[in-house]
């Protein structure tokens, strides 16, 4: 597939955002059975569900692909439909509306909360550890591929180049403690259950409405001061971050396998910024001083399964200052990576 040297407009970005790598094909090429991903009006849910439907035609496997959230948005609905998406309105806090899912052999866990959970906590810790259990026994008898966070970690040191999966767990913050918590329900009901699990611990998916870059992007746009605080990061193409989720479903554990999704670089939040003052002509000013420690991956465990991302950070940038400057759609959903209490 030949790299775009820019991205035009929403239509050309979501289809870039669903193209299937040939593992990921290959993947649902060997697998059997529909596919129901829950909590699929986030983020990343519609460009994986879309995915999800032309890595099974390419395959030439018939699958019904479904896709079950709230949807307050009815015209991302609409759009699913349109993708070939089956749309199922349901709250998975709610017993009776859960019971009511269609059985699936293979699920994508995508729900829970973040942002917001400060002044929240009591619905976060149901969200994340509460709906995780009933899910699991409502799908026992399936596969499961479970997306977590790589704030589980806590700060690491980022001369080390990034928490690894048999790293102890060190959370902090309402958010992701709940995210441990998540982890250990899910660990408990594979291991009870005998469910086939993989648990994606994400650190961060990028694209050109929303991500740590996009943050960044924006405020060197405003003439904003760039904190350093949090002077390093990690990010990955939602795209790969969303195969790399398809491609999980042929390596699956019980109890879990847990895997690092993550881009293979470190960036250092100066630097980024600097090229996106540069690429925008315009003056930048920092403030605070960049700390010996940073929310962190390491991510060489799913690169050697699934390959290395089909784009690095620069090819990133490169985009989002084109798409910021001719005022490109945004979500309006700040990452907030910046953040080192753990209050979201």
């Amino acid at each position: 597939m030949p790299i775009p040297t820019k991205i035009e407009d929403l239509a050309r970005l979501e289809k870039l955002l669903s193209e299937p790598t040939a593992h990921a094909i290959e993947t649902l090429a060997k697998l059997d059975g529909d596919l129901l991903l829950l909590g699929v009006a986030g983020k990343m849910g519609p460009t994986l569900a879309r995915m999800a439907r032309r890595a099974s035609d390419a395959a030439g496997v018939k699958r019904r692909i479904i896709g079950v959230a709230r949807f307050s948005d009815a015209r991302l609905e609409t759009q699913l439909q349109s993708w070939g998406v089956e749309t199922i309105r349901c709250d998975l806090l709610e017993a009776d509306q859960l019971a009511k899912l269609p059985d699936a052999p293979n699920v994508i866990a995508m729900f829970g909360m973040k942002f917001g959970s400060t002044g929240q906590e009591a619905r976060t810790w149901a969200m994340n550890c509460l709906a995780p259990a009933f899910v699991c026994d409502k799908y026992r008898k399936s596969r499961i591929v479970a997306f977590s966070t790589g704030n589980v970690y806590g700060l690491t040191p980022v001369a080390r180049g990034g928490s690894l999966e048999s790293d102890s767990l060190n959370a902090s913050g309402d958010y992701a403690m709940s995210c441990v918590g998540r982890e250990r329900v899910y660990e408990y009901c594979s291991r009870t259950y005998g469910i086939p699990m993989a648990i994606l611990r994400l650190n961060y998916a990028t694209e050109m409405r929303y991500g740590v870059l996009v943050d960044i992007a924006h405020q060197v746009w405003a003439g904003e001061p760039i904190d350093l605080t949090m002077g390093h990061c990690n990010v990955i193409w939602q795209a790969d971050a969303n195969a790399a989720a398809l491609s999980a479903f042929a390596h699956l554990a019980t109890p879990p396998l847990v895997l690092n999704i993550a881009g293979p670089e470190i960036l250092s939040v100066r630097r980024v910024a600097t090229e996106f003052a540069q690429r925008f002509g315009k003056p930048i000013t920092f403030i605070g001083t960049e700390g010996a420690d940073a929310l962190l991956s390491n991510a060489q465990v799913s690169h050697r399964l699934f390959g290395l991302p089909r784009f690095n950070a620069e090819q990133m940038i490169s985009w989002i200052a084109d798409w910021i400057a001719k005022d490109g759609a945004t979500l309006g959903k700040p990452t907030h990576f910046e953040v080192r209490d753990g209050k979201y």
